[in-house]
Order: structure tokens, then C-alpha cells, then sequence
């Protein structure tokens, strides 16, 4: 059976992945508050805790953008480094960050950010999953009330790119 790591922020570990992905045996270890430091910190211990995957997928920066650190792409290449060096068999996707809209940020933020996750994809051989395209497309609810949880009709379209994407890298095995 396929298995499917869960890294990331609240944003992942909010959600009942397994119950979307029945086919697929899912290992969430995503952690509520986690900025991309402390993931790149914790990594040998994931690695200890989950020494397999097929599939890996990481969403995290949201913590880093919400407190202004804007630099967290460093750290976020560094974890994919690290992935594609440990889970060398393992596909990695890396899921863009939400279209948030928050008044500290200035207009481009977060689409200037999803730019530079694209291309740290493509430097380091990992998958880019852009749900921020398919979000801002929606006619759905975004957001809950805080601006930065999502409903549950967003996770719906999460859930649903994330199985096309697998459907996809099984296929081309």
C-alpha cells in the first residue's frame, strides 16, 4: 500500500487526511504553530518515526508569514534538500501557500512567495502543488473567520489536486 507523509503546519495537521485518502496509508506528523525552522529541526526525529514514503507532502510558511520572517524559503529549500536526500525514493510535493489576505501584507506577498516555492520545486527535483491558483479561481469560502484556517470546502480541493497529483506519480512509475 502507498504510503503518504504529512508534514506541516496546523493547516495539515487540522485535518483528517486518511478519511480522504482511504487508499493510501497517510502518516500525519504535521504540527500546529510549526515555522520552517523548527520542521528542518525536527527532521531527523521524523525520519526516525516515519522511515518510509512513497509521498511526501509539505505545506508550511504560513507560521514564518504570519509573524513577518518572509525568509523562510531558505529554510524551506533546505528542507527539501534534506527530504530528497533521506527519502530518496519518495516523490515530494510542495504545496503552495493559501491566498491569504491579511493587512500587514503588502498586495504580492503571497504570490511572490508561491514564485520562489515554484522554483525552489524545480531546483531540488520536488513537485509543486499550487492550490493558491485553484483557491483564488473559487467561488468557495477560503478561509475560516481568522483569515488563515480553511474551510472545509477548501480542503475538499486540497484533497482532491493532492489525489490528482499521486494519481499522476503512480501512473508515471
Amino acid at each position: 500500500m502507498t504510503q503518504v507523509l504529512l508534514l506541516g503546519d496546523s493547516l495539515v495537521a487540522s485535518h483528517n487526511w486518511q478519511s480522504r485518502l482511504g487508499s493510501y496509508r497517510v502518516a500525519n506528523l504535521a504540527m500546529p504553530g510549526v515555522m520552517t525552522s523548527d520542521l528542518f529541526s525536527s527532521l531527523d526525529e521524523t525520519k526516525a518515526e516515519q522511515p518510509y514514503a512513497d509521498i511526501i507532502m509539505l505545506m508550511v510558511g504560513t507560521n514564518d508569514i504570519l509573524t513577518g520572517n518572509f525568509e523562510f524559503i531558505h529554510t524551506l529549500r533546505k528542507i527539501c534538500v534534506w527530504l530528497c536526500k533521506n527519502y530518496p525514493s519518495a516523490e515530494i510535493l510542495i504545496t503552495s501557500i493559501f491566498p491569504m489576505v491579511l493587512s500587514h501584507l503588502p498586495y504580492n506577498t503571497i504570490s511572490s512567495l508561491n514564485c520562489h516555492i515554484e522554483a525552489l520545486t524545480m531546483q531540488t527535483g520536488c513537485c509543486y502543488l499550487d492550490i493558491h491558483s485553484r483557491l483564488q479561481d473559487s467561488s468557495l469560502p477560503i478561509f475560516q473567520e481568522d483569515g488563515v484556517h480553511v474551510t472545509a470546502e477548501t480542503y475538499e480541493i486540497w484533497c482532491r489536486s493532492l489525489l490528482e497529483h499521486i494519481a499522476f506519480l503512480i501512473e508515471d512509475d
